[in-house]
């Protein structure tokens, strides 16, 4: 798993039908201080089966308990899922950035637009 942020919304008119209904969501990675040997991929496309909104924290988990928390016993065809919306967090010697969350940045959306407003298509 791992703490992220909402970054956009993804859309897709033609996809597979275990991802019909489901929202997909940008989560770029809070923390990147991983360790470097590990392989990443960001920002990550992930299922949200909780309604996050843009610029919100989130927790992603990734394979079967991603697939898991989505409903079922797990037989979907995404790797990454919002399995958890981050209310606060206590993380000494986090960057700034991390606190940044929607309404906290100047530069941050606040109008009916925002992705929460607009619902999964």
């Amino acid at each position: 798993m791992f703490l992220g942020k909402v970054v956009g919304e993804v859309w897709a008119t033609r996809k597979v039908a275990g991802l019909e209904g489901l929202r997909l969501l940008v989560i770029e990675a809070l923390d990147e201080r991983r360790d470097p040997a590990a392989p990443k991929v960001t920002p990550v496309i992930a299922a949200d089966p909780l309604g996050a909104d843009l610029e919100q924290r989130v927790v992603v988990a990734f394979g079967k308990a991603a697939r898991v928390a989505c409903g079922g016993d797990g037989d979907f065809p995404f790797e990454a899922a919002v399995v958890g919306i981050v209310d606060d967090f206590d993380v000494p010697g986090a960057p700034h950035g991390w606190r940044e969350a929607r309404g906290d940045s100047p530069d941050a959306p606040d109008s009916p637009d925002s992705i929460g407003e607009r619902g999964g298509r």
